[in-house]
C-alpha cells in the first residue's frame, strides 16, 4: 500500500494534464469535430470519439514519464485488449511490472463533446497479478473533472483502501485548490430524492421503466399531483459514483448486462453496457460510504480488462440498500432476470 501511495500524486497531476488538453481541444475546435468518429472499437470498449484520442494521448505520454522510475503495464479504454507496458521500447515485459494500471481517459465523452456536462478522468492502481488481477485488487484510485468550458471549478478525489475519501476543488482561472468535504446522503427513503434505473440508449427501455417503476411504487405511495422521486440519466459511470458520493443520488441501478436476452428476444444485437474501466473509482466511492453491489447483493468485481459487461447497484447509504435491495431483486426475478 506505501508503494502505491507513492503513484498518487503523479497520478493526479496527469490527471490535470489531461483535462487541461482536453479543455484546450474543446475551446479550439467544435463539437461536430470532437464528435467525429476516430475508430468504432470492435469488442474493446466503446466507441471511440476524436475528443477521446486528446485524452488518450496525453495519458500514454504522461503515464511514459511516470514509469521511467518503474515499468508499468496499463489497460484503457480505447488502447489494445491486452495493453501497453511503458515506457515503450525500453524491454520491460508485463510480468516485470509491479502495477497494473486500469484507465478510462474521458468517462462521459458525449456529454462533453457537447458541452452538456462534465466528463471524468478515472484511474484505478492493482498489484500486476497478470490476467489474474481483478477489479477488487485495486488499491489506490483517482478520478478528476473535467469541467465545461464555462465552468471555472473542477473537483478530484482519491483513495487508498483502508484510509477514506479525500477530494480538493480546483479553481482552473487561479489555479487555487482547497480540500473539498463530500458526503453521502443519510435519507432512508428515495422519496422527493434522485433514484435513477440507467437506460441511456435505445433498447430494452420499457422494461427498464417497468423495473423502475414498480420499485418506486412498491417504496413510496403515490400522491395525485406530486413526484414520488427524480432521475438524473448521467451518462458517465465516473459522474454517476461522484453524485452519490456528493450525497446528490440516492440510488443508482445500472442493469444494462441484465437486458441482453430481453434484447436477443427483440432481435436487437447486444447493446453497450459499463465495462471494467467504468467502474475503476469504484473503490472511492466505497471509501467515501457508499454502498455498492452487484444485482444479487454481492460485491461488485470483474475481471481487469476493457471488454467484460458489469451490471452494478449505488445505495447511498446501508438503510437504503435494506430497503431498496429485496423490491429490485424481485422485480428482477418476476421478469426472470436474475435466479
Amino acid at each position: 500500500m506505501t508503494d502505491a501511495a507513492r503513484l498518487l500524486e503523479p497520478i493526479r497531476a496527469l490527471h490535470e494534464r489531461i483535462r487541461d488538453a482536453v479543455v484546450a481541444a474543446c475551446t479550439r475546435q467544435t463539437s461536430e469535430l470532437l464528435a467525429a468518429v476516430a475508430s468504432d472499437a470492435e469488442g474493446d470498449g466503446d466507441t471511440i470519439y476524436a475528443i477521446d484520442r486528446v485524452g488518450e494521448d496525453t495519458l500514454v505520454q504522461g503515464l511514459a514519464d511516470v514509469a521511467r522510475e518503474e515499468p508499468l503495464c496499463l489497460m484503457a479504454e480505447g488502447l489494445p485488449g491486452d495493453g501497453l507496458v511503458l515506457p515503450r521500447g525500453g524491454g520491460a515485459r508485463e510480468q516485470d511490472c509491479r502495477w497494473r494500471l486500469l484507465v478510462d481517459p474521458i468517462d462521459g465523452t458525449r456529454g462533453l463533446m457537447y458541452q452538456k456536462r462534465s466528463a471524468w478522468i478515472l484511474t484505478g492502481v492493482a498489484p500486476n497479478r497478470g490476467a489474474g488481477t481483478r477489479l477488487r485488487d485495486i488499491v489506490l484510485a483517482v478520478q478528476t473533472e473535467i469541467p465545461l468550458l464555462k465552468q471555472h471549478l473542477s473537483d478530484q478525489l482519491w483513495a487508498l483502501r483502508g484510509r477514506g475519501m479525500e477530494a480538493r476543488r480546483v479553481n482552473r482561472l487561479s489555479g487555487a485548490r482547497d480540500g473539498l468535504t463530500l458526503r453521502p446522503s443519510q435519507a432512508d427513503t428515495i422519496a422527493h430524492g434522485f433514484a435513477t434505473v440507467v437506460r441511456f440508449f435505445p433498447g430494452a427501455r420499457d422494461t427498464l421503466a417497468a423495473i423502475d417503476d414498480e420499485v418506486v411504487h412498491a417504496l413510496v405511495p403515490p400522491a395525485p399531483g406530486r413526484a414520488a422521486c427524480f432521475e438524473d440519466q448521467y451518462a458517465s459511470t465516473g459522474g454517476e459514483l461522484y453524485e452519490l458520493m456528493a450525497g446528490h443520488d440516492r440510488l443508482v441501478a445500472d442493469l444494462r448486462p441484465l437486458m441482453q436476452p430481453v434484447r436477443a428476444a427483440q432481435g436487437l444485437p447486444p447493446g453497450l453496457c459499463c465495462h471494467p474501466y467504468d467502474l475503476c473509482t469504484a473503490l472511492i466511492a466505497e471509501e467515501a460510504g457508499v454502498v455498492l453491489r452487484d444485482p444479487g447483493g454481492g460485491p461488485i468485481d470483474a475481471p481487469f480488462d476493457v471488454v467484460a459487461d458489469v451490471a452494478w447497484v449505488g445505495y447511498a447509504n446501508e438503510r437504503l440498500r435494506a430497503l431498496v435491495e429485496p423490491v429490485l431483486q424481485g422485480a428482477l426475478r418476476r421478469r426472470g432476470l436474475m435466479r
